[in-house]
């Protein structure tokens, strides 16, 4: 029989010769030489840690009131949101949202300009101001080719805008494309067409197309870039609109 100062000797050997892992595996049945199991993955608690998952799509699109989505057409698929900083600013930020069974899925932010003088509820010639409201977008054309669009789409030189901005910024180029919001015009038509439903005096023309660095007469202008990406996307079958205006007054 060993005696109780050997064995106690050989005990503490054998722990500085296999460590702390090496004694934890033998006593739970392995061997030094076996590929332990894969540790599972904890949280901080040491309980496993919950797998990510995507966030849900939104049911209903940020920053909209109910008042504005009720004008909202149940079969737009596509949806524009324009929302200006504040009533009287000129700048603004558009937004594509595409409507998918899980909810609404937001495209890039691009910045944007709108009127000189902001927004109104009660658009008239002259007021340097963008009219608030839902409006379709039915119609594009451009003093350059046809980037791709599914929209109907008229190629025109009388696409040219002369002369300087509000900021003495260069228009050369600002109607290389644009997109005709259905605000007091015809749907089916070129964006040249002059027809006013509403009368002469409610205005029109009204466009989203490509920014010149400052604020427009009533149109929404963004980057050349984001221009033919829209152009690109927007499809008649799903029926595009664009929600327009100041937050405050999308938040209605």
């Amino acid at each position: 029989m060993i005696p109780y100062r050997t064995r106690v000797a050989l005990l503490a050997a054998s722990l500085l010769l296999t460590g702390c892992g090496g004694g934890a595996a033998a006593s739970s049945g392995h061997s030094a030489d076996a590929t332990p199991p894969s540790p599972t993955p904890t949280g901080m608690s040491g309980t496993p840690a919950p797998e990510v998952s995507a966030p849900a799509a939104p049911q209903r699109i940020p920053g909209l009131g109910p008042k504005t989505r009720a004008a909202v057409p149940a079969t737009a698929r596509q949806v524009v949101v324009v929302t200006g900083r504040g009533r009287n600013s000129p700048l603004s930020t558009v937004v594509l949202y595409h409507r998918l069974a899980s909810g609404w899925k937001a495209g890039t932010a691009w910045p944007a300009h709108n009127a000189l003088r902001g927004w109104t509820d009660h658009h008239t010639v002259g007021d340097l101001r963008s009219p608030v409201g839902v409006y379709g977008l039915t119609d594009a054309g451009g003093r350059l080719r046809d980037p791709g669009t599914r929209l109907p789409y008229d190629r025109s030189g009388a696409f040219t805008a002369p002369g300087t901005g509000f900021e003495g910024e260069p228009l050369a180029g600002s109607f290389d494309y644009v997109i005709a919001i259905n605000y007091n015009r015809e749907p089916g038509t070129s964006p040249l067409d002059w027809t006013r439903p509403l009368g002469a005096k409610r205005g029109g023309g009204i466009w989203l197309h490509v920014d010149h660095g400052g604020p427009t007469q009533g149109c929404v202008s963004i980057a050349e870039d984001a221009m033919k990406a829209l152009l690109r996307t927007l499809d008649p079958a799903l029926h595009p609109v664009v929600v327009m205006g100041d937050h405050a007054s999308l938040a209605r």
